[in-house]
């Protein structure tokens, strides 16, 4: 079957093994000093591991690959106690694959017996946690490469609405004709109004969309913004983008995102906000994956791809 698998630049691979311990699959392991795809079987392509790559030599693609396997995976977890397996399924979840999550969640209730840890505890702290948080508390500091001066990111005006929240998305699942759910788990959204340095950033994976990209899919919110944070912008009509270059670097250098998905519409003045996003990358100091997603007027996607 065809899908999105991690690819390894062995020119650029320096088998320094940063990528292994986020790998939650374990499909990641130095061999003969550099980073290897043990298994197809193993990999989910949601790309965990890509961010933590500090010479970039990673990457998602679409190949010929066999499907993931969570039984597979779960055979090795098992074997490496019981952190290792709530890290799993805490990724699983935050990445919105509930599928792969009931598979996992399945295989340790009849393997209880195979466990060195007790098996409830870790299913049940596993259902506590919301999904889309990445759960990772890292002190922000504030460093500025290339000269650029810092910016304090407050609330703009002191207005209520836009105080920096996080709160846990809403259950995807819905009954027929009920209401479709929101998948967003932070506020604010807009940029000139986001704290690049809030904790629901850190180590998350990101989503830029320009402002009429969740008007035209049907879809925004189950098969995009699950799993990520949001920020929203304009690049024809909002003033001041300078500002947004700075907050970007903010949000790659010093709460480590780990990935960006850039949205932007098919008409020609939406392609200065991918332009704004491949220009924080050159000047961060930092190496984060980028991909770029094109809609159409009529709600379908045109492109999608890596791009950095």
């Amino acid at each position: 079957m065809k899908r999105e698998i991690i690819k390894i630049d062995e020119d650029k691979c320096n088998g320094c093994g940063a990528c292994v311990p986020n790998c939650h699959e374990g499909a990641l392991q130095i061999i003969d000093g550099k980073a290897v795809l043990i298994s197809d079987l193993m990999c989910d392509g949601l790309g965990a591991c890509l961010g933590h790559c500090p010479e970039g030599a990673l990457e998602i693609i679409e190949r010929e690959a066999e499907a993931y396997d969570e039984l597979k995976v779960m055979e090795e977890m098992i074997q490496k106690g019981k952190n290792v397996v709530t890290a799993h399924l805490k990724h699983l979840k935050e990445h919105g694959e509930f599928g792969y999550l009931k598979e996992g969640v399945m295989f340790l209730n009849q393997h209880k017996e195979k466990a060195s840890f007790d098996v409830l505890s870790v299913i049940d702290e596993v259902h506590q946690t919301p999904a889309g948080s990445q759960h990772i508390k890292a002190e922000a500091k504030p460093i500025r490469p290339l000269g650029i001066p810092i910016v304090q990111h407050h609330s703009v005006g002191g207005c209520p609405g836009s105080q920096t929240r996080s709160f846990a998305p809403v259950a995807m699942q819905q009954a027929p004709g009920a209401d479709l759910p929101s998948a967003l788990t932070q506020w604010p959204v807009q940029m000139h109004l986001i704290n690049p340095l809030a904790t629901h950033f850190q180590g998350a994976d990101l989503l830029i969309a320009a402002d009429c990209v969740a008007f035209s899919l049907g879809d925004f919110h189950s098969k995009f913004l699950q799993g990520k944070k949001l920020a929203i912008a304009c690049p024809k009509l909002d003033s001041n983008k300078d500002i947004y270059l700075d907050k970007m670097i903010h949000l790659i250098d010093d709460s480590k995102v780990n990935t960006i998905t850039v949205m932007i519409m098919e008409v020609p003045c939406c392609g200065g906000l991918l332009q704004l996003v491949l220009n924080a990358t050159k000047a961060a100091s930092r190496n984060v994956p980028v991909k770029a997603i094109t809609v159409g007027i009529q709600g379908d996607i045109l492109l999608e791809e890596w791009v950095k």
